[in-house]
């Protein structure tokens, strides 16, 4: 970052938060430090944990698909439906390094709540033991169960939302791509919460945060590193470098004003729009990376999260 470079502020709950949590919380990150990222992963993902008691949960196996191997799901059942419901298919955060199909568990089992939906959250294999394509074959593994019917009672393969947060939120942007270029199955919704879509980090927002609030682009850029270990980017392993997004569902995109990821959120909302698409983008100021996560309990944190539900019950009314 150049002296003259200006930082946008956090929010004041948001930074407060940030100083609060400093330990747990990842700013830069090199390839060594990979395990203890790992191990803050699980500090995270307990820190505002709570057992939803309103679904029911089954730990279920997918069949890979063309041969990949089988990926471990963790499935929350509404557990007072008696008919059919939507499927939020989600996809965990963690730079692609990091984090289970338990992490961020609860953020998108309040959405489902909110929303009558159930939950499929699917252990993808991670970086760098596992780079690219390995985390977009268990993704589209995943993805096949759901849309399929295979998976218990009561889930409707033919209201599917397919969603992710940071990492997540990127590898959901790559599934849907491939996903769109192999004549899946309809989605209804595609849900990108502080995605991770562009392996450059070169963005004025990425340079902007060097060193500072949650995952710079020092982080981002060992991370991606990690993933894709040599392989082309395009046009599946880094969304931003698609050149067509065209034909995606339609697709909900929020991110913070002072991370990393906010320039590139915003330029793949524009290409989206570009082509004709549907994509509803919140940019939230003062936030910082996953600063809902970080800090539930923020005003800021609220206001975003009531965006989500009333943008997934018009797309699950219109399905």
């Amino acid at each position: 970052m150049t002296e003259s470079m200006a930082r946008p502020a956090f929010d004041p709950e948001i930074a407060r938060a940030l100083e609060q949590h400093r330990d747990i919380i990842v700013t830069s990150m090199a390839r060594e430090d990979i395990p203890r990222v790992r191990g803050l992963g699980a500090d995270v993902s307990t820190m505002h944990a709570s057992t939803h008691a309103a679904f029911d949960r089954l730990d279920l196996t997918a069949p890979g698909v063309d041969g990949a191997r089988d990926v471990d799901l963790v499935v929350l059942r509404p557990a007072a439906a008696r008919e059919p419901v939507p499927v939020i298919m989600f996809l965990h955060g963690g730079g692609m390094v990091a984090g289970t199909a338990d992490s961020d568990l609860d953020l998108v089992a309040e959405l489902a709540y909110e929303t009558g939906c159930a939950v499929v959250s699917a252990e993808y294999r991670l970086a760098p033991e596992d780079p690219y394509p390995a985390a977009l074959e268990d993704a589209v593994s995943a993805l096949t169960w759901v849309t399929s019917g295979e998976g218990p009672d009561l889930l409707d393969p033919q209201r599917v939302v397919l969603a992710g947060i940071s990492a997540g939120g990127g590898l959901a942007a790559s599934t849907a791509l491939f996903w769109r270029d192999r004549g899946g199955a309809a989605l209804a919704g595609l849900m990108l919460l502080c995605p991770m879509l562009d392996h450059r980090s070169s963005s004025c927002s990425a340079r902007q945060m060097v060193g500072v609030g949650s995952w710079d682009a020092t982080a981002n850029a060992t991370a991606w590193e990690a993933y894709l270990n040599g392989a082309d980017p395009a046009p599946y392993a880094s969304p931003s470098a698609n050149e067509d997004l065209g034909g995606l569902p339609p697709t909900f995109i929020d991110v913070g004003s002072a991370e990393t990821f906010r320039d590139e959120c915003v330029e793949f909302a524009s290409r989206i729009w570009e082509r004709g698409g549907d994509a509803e983008l919140h940019v939230w100021p003062g936030g910082a990376h996953a600063f809902d996560v970080l800090a539930p309990w923020a005003q800021l944190s609220q206001a975003a999260r009531l965006p989500r539900s009333l943008w997934l019950q018009r797309r699950l009314e219109r399905s």
